[in-house]
């Protein structure tokens, strides 16, 4: 649920919405491919979490650290942006409330994304385990949003343009009624890569796996508020479990759930998808009316209120916000957990300190930086920047994850839990598809 609240960010939100508004249905028949290749990614993410007890991170220091620092560096700089989102939920929230009165537009947008922020923030401080206070926050959203966006696709108008939707799922509507213009590349490309949750945001699976205590992470401990929690001892290594008889019940039983839970957010994260699209394509396309700049969620609330009039309008801006907002907690936590991870790891000196003390002081960094990022452009050119970066990552981490599993994996625990060839077939179609990805961005980039 968590990772389903998450990834209903920008792809979902924004530039799907934005490339149904504009072209159509003719690159609708690529988003349920582009959320299910991230499948077999969250396995083998999950694979190692469930059966070592480490994050993801620590199996990619094993293979190379050379590697994971340059990856680790990668990703911090990716994330230097990550207040955007903040800034996109605060454009839902200004056209909600126009307050403060008298200000402008970017003005509203910043002051409803600095609060949003700083609530956060006093949330993950006050709350007894960091983890718990997302986990609960992210059931809200993902509750609130995805029966929004049902009620709201349950309007006469939606439910007429059902038929055509449907086909576009299967049969792409080509030529597009508008003519293709290369500066959407990078916009389609964070659309497919982000389908679901992608880039970087993917290495986040691990972490909550670890909090949650699956598999023989439930032998390592918990962040814990400086205020309210207990100190624990947040080991670095994992849990190898002691082969038997039971190992390979034990561990059918473990992957049964990876591969429930992977389905929660996968298969949660289409229909949502699936219906702001069927929404843009009812509302926004016959309009021609795009999602853009700091009216990223206020333009698809007008066709609400022209529909259901107020209350249409604050049902879709309420949905929008919760949307939006929660990318900045439950990113600004599991990135701070990734550099906690990575800086006692790759520098022993640093531990010293508790792990404790790293997670909140990379925190209040994180805040920092984020609020002064989100003053240097409009969130669409920020989201985007950052995609770009993450998508860079994705073709990296996604290669490594073989090096992870089929050789990593095998000297750390008994034959029962290493993977098999079926997961293996699944990672390579996936790793295939990114590379062929990136070339086709590269070469409408570049020529």
């Amino acid at each position: 649920m968590v990772w389903l609240a998450l990834a209903q960010g920008s792809g979902e939100l924004i530039w799907w919405p934005y490339l149904i508004a504009k072209y159509g249905l003719a690159f609708l028949f690529l988003l349920v491919p582009a959320c299910l290749l991230q499948l077999p990614l969250n396995y083998h993410i999950g694979h190692y979490t469930l059966a070592t007890g480490e994050s993801i991170f620590q199996g990619f220091i094993r293979l190379n650290r050379w590697f994971a620092g340059l990856l680790w560096l990668l990703m911090a700089v990716a994330f230097f942006w990550f207040g955007a989102f903040a800034s996109a939920g605060g454009t839902a929230l200004a056209a909600l409330t126009h307050f403060p009165a008298g200000w402008s537009v970017r003005g509203q947008t910043l002051f409803w994304a600095y609060l949003s922020m700083g609530f956060f923030l006093g949330s993950l401080l006050i709350g007894k385990v960091a983890y718990r206070v997302v986990e609960r926050f992210m059931w809200v959203v993902a509750l609130v949003t995805f029966g929004g966006l049902l009620l709201s696709c349950a309007h006469p108008a939606v439910v007429k343009a059902v038929p055509g939707f449907l086909k576009g799922l299967v049969h792409p509507a080509w030529p597009p009624p508008r003519p293709w213009e290369a500066a959407d590349a990078t916009k389609l490309l964070t659309a497919v890569t982000f389908a679901g949750l992608g880039g970087f945001w993917t290495l986040f699976y691990s972490y909550w796996l670890r909090e949650k205590g699956s598999g023989m992470a439930a032998h390592a401990g918990h962040i814990t508020s400086p205020l309210t929690g207990r100190l624990e001892q947040i080991p670095l290594s994992g849990f190898a479990p002691p082969d038997g008889p039971e190992l390979s019940k034990g561990w059918s039983r473990w992957r049964r759930f990876l591969l429930a839970d992977s389905a929660v957010g996968i298969g949660g994260n289409i229909l949502t998808t699936l219906m702001t699209c069927l929404l843009s394509f009812a509302l926004l396309f016959p309009e021609g009316i795009l999602p853009q700049h700091y009216e990223l969620a206020a333009v698809q609330s007008r066709f609400f209120e022209v529909q259901w009039g107020l209350i249409g309008r604050a049902l879709f801006l309420v949905v929008a916000a919760a949307f939006l907002a929660d990318t900045w907690l439950a990113t600004a936590d599991a990135v701070s957990r990734i550099h906690t991870d990575c800086v006692l790891s790759f520098f022993p000196k640093a531990r010293r300190f508790t792990a404790r003390a790293w997670y909140f002081g990379w925190l209040a960094f994180l805040s920092v930086v984020t609020a002064v990022t989100v003053l240097l452009d409009e969130p669409g050119k920020l989201i985007l920047l950052s995609a770009v970066l993450g998508f860079a990552g994705t073709v990296l981490f996604t290669g490594a994850l073989f090096g992870v599993s089929y050789r990593v994996l095998p000297k750390l625990v008994p034959r029962p839990l290493r993977p098999g060839r079926f997961a293996l077939a699944g990672l390579a179609v996936s790793y295939a598809a990114y590379l062929v990805l990136a070339g086709a961005y590269l070469w409408v980039i570049l020529r």
